[in-house]
């Protein structure tokens, strides 16, 4: 039998080594609580020299990149108010709609639906009516009534999450604008340098405050607005899923005739079958 060995890299310390480590880490150890009360005590002092400063003062130090990044963060705040206002479940499924509308088309009482749907505008109703206006003489053609909903759905849907999107778009630029803003500073910082200002901190200070608050600024307007972006989405894609259950339930009574409605689904606890 043959015997085979292991090749294995030794990783042994030796005493004299781990003797060296400890000691440097000792050292280490109690160095640190003097440097860092140093630290602490420089920039202390140094707070305490500098004067104070408000949210313009700040704003003025980020430069000329702050007007757009300014209008982003405006634009972002106005879309957020908008889709809170517009992209509200209850206006968008108007649930107490439901009943009457599975009666009225199990009654195939179309031109009523019809009515109803146009007197309480909302994407369920605009949906349904899409589809419920594909229906032009006596005869029910489910296809026809489908193909209806379905291009409603889309146009309604791609309409409302547009200013979702929007939020997007602002999460993207803005983080570009503060880099932009960022590059501008430390180019105008550098040029300093290569003229002999490098006395002037005063001006140094200026350059590389606007590179970081430019940067600072385009990441706070970003990352709320993605946020709020992922948050529509899925409510708006949870909400779109509850009207397609309801259209079906809709267009099944069309069909057959039989109501079918569950009340514990829109806050109800019973469940029954009519069947008219």
């Amino acid at each position: 039998m043959i015997s085979v060995k292991r090749f294995r890299i030794s990783t042994t310390v030796t005493k004299g080594s781990y003797l060296l480590m400890c000691l440097g880490f000792l050292m280490f150890l109690v160095t640190l609580p003097t440097g860092m009360a140093q630290e602490a005590a420089e920039t202390t002092a140094a707070v305490a020299e500098a004067p104070d400063r408000n949210l313009l003062d700040v704003i003025i130090m980020g430069g000329v990149w702050m007007v757009p990044l300014g209008i982003l963060s405006l634009a972002a705040v106005g879309l957020i108010v908008n889709n809170f206002m517009m992209l509200k479940k209850k206006n968008l499924t108007r649930d107490e709609l439901l009943p009457g509308l599975l009666q009225q088309l199990a009654d195939r009482d179309i031109d009523g639906a019809i009515q109803v749907c146009a007197s309480n505008p909302c994407l369920f109703t605009n949906i349904l009516e899409g589809g419920l206006a594909r229906i032009t003489t006596d005869e029910i053609m489910p296809t026809n009534i489908r193909a209806g909903i379905d291009e409603t759905s889309m146009a309604q849907v791609a309409n409302l999450i547009k200013p979702v999107n929007y939020l997007t778009n602002i999460a993207a630029v803005a983080p570009m604008l503060g880099l932009l803003g960022t590059v501008s500073g430390m180019i105008k910082a550098f040029q300093g340098l290569s003229m002999g200002a490098a006395a002037n901190a005063e001006q140094m200070a200026s350059n590389i405050s606007e590179a970081l608050v430019t940067t600072a600024s385009g990441l706070v307007i970003a990352i709320p607005a993605m946020l709020f972006y992922f948050y529509f989405k899925n409510n708006f894609a949870e909400t779109v899923s509850v009207i397609n259950a309801e259209i079906g339930r809709l267009l099944n009574a069309l069909e057959t005739g039989a109501v079918t409605y569950i009340p514990g689904e829109l806050g109800g606890d019973d469940e029954y079958e009519e069947e008219v």
